[in-house]
């Protein structure tokens, strides 16, 4: 006598699909740090700094907490826009994106290399330096180090011209 399976339905969803669904919650979260477009570019809130050099810096010390989710993106779209012309750093980028939501921000448990637990700092380190020498190794190094160079000086430059006075300062001192 065999027992089938056939035609009933499944209690628990298959191992792939259940990944995906927590990959998917946990880019929501991720997604959910950061903070509101309307906020980041409200133009009544910028202002050019009074206090001179002093108060930009504690602008952009601010900001760059308040907004980091928000910078994040602007520079990586900055960097993605600048390899569209060139097609095989593009898609050593998107390889690497990948291997960051992986290996990095997706991750339930810690990693472990051959019996050993990997700590999370490690695995920043490693990934950004991975990420950066196989990029300069494509034939794009000078659009890559200027896309850079570009998305550093529009966070800091909205960063310093954006009053912090309407931020929630309490979530940005719990944050730190």
């Amino acid at each position: 006598m065999t027992t089938t399976t056939y035609g009933t339905i499944p209690t628990s969803p298959p191992p792939n699909l259940e990944y995906i669904s927590r990959a998917k919650q946990r880019i929501k979260a991720g997604l959910g740090m950061r903070r509101p477009w309307k906020a980041m570019f409200n133009f009544r809130s910028l202002k050019v700094p009074g206090g001179g050099l002093p108060e930009a810096l504690s602008r952009i010390r601010i900001n760059v907490s308040y907004f980091r989710m928000n910078y994040a993106m602007v520079a990586l779209l900055i960097l993605f826009l600048s390899l569209l012309w060139h097609p095989i750093s593009l898609i050593v980028f998107l390889v690497l994106m990948a291997a960051w939501l992986f290996l990095y921000f997706l991750r339930d448990e810690p990693l472990v290399v051959l019996g050993h637990l990997v700590d999370d700092r490690l695995v920043l380190v490693v990934m950004a330096v991975l990420t950066v020498a196989l990029l300069l190794l494509t034939d794009a190094t000078v659009n890559i180090l200027v896309a850079v160079a570009v998305g550093v000086a529009a966070v800091v430059a909205h960063a310093a011209f954006r009053r912090t006075e309407d931020l929630f300062l309490e979530e940005v001192a719990s944050a730190a």
